[in-house]
């Protein structure tokens, strides 16, 4: 698949997948390792680990994951059953769902919050 990364990082041990600048999926995304997305995804992504979405890394869809840091746009909802964070650029037109939440100042999101506790997960 053009623009998209999977690597092994040495100090972790782990996998992640990466999305660059400039590319676009048409499609849902689903991995069980962390995603980083700078590029532009049209489609509902489902990661098993960490997503981390970049200041230029917009979606189009539905967004669920262990734990996510946004920076980007997302237009859809996002459910995170650990930790989400949305960064000073975040912006999120949707419903969250989460366990727990940090925003930092100038985040927006339009949207129900609902925090979910573990013996609902």
């Amino acid at each position: 698949m053009m623009g998209i990364k999977h690597k092994e990082e040495a100090s972790s041990g782990g996998l992640h997948n990466a999305l660059a600048v400039g590319s676009t999926i048409k499609g849902n995304v689903i991995t069980d390792a962390d995603f980083r997305l700078d590029g532009r995804v049209e489609g509902d992504i489902l990661c098993g680990g960490k997503i981390v979405v970049g200041p230029k890394g917009p979606v189009l869809g539905n967004v669920t994951s262990e734990n996510a840091e946004i920076m980007g746009e997302i237009d859809g909802c996002v459910k995170v059953n650990g930790k989400l964070v949305l960064k000073s650029t975040a912006r999120i037109e949707g419903d969250i769902c989460l366990k727990l939440i940090e925003i930092e100042p100038n985040a927006r999101f339009n949207g129900k919050c609902i925090m979910v506790c573990e013996e609902n997960l």
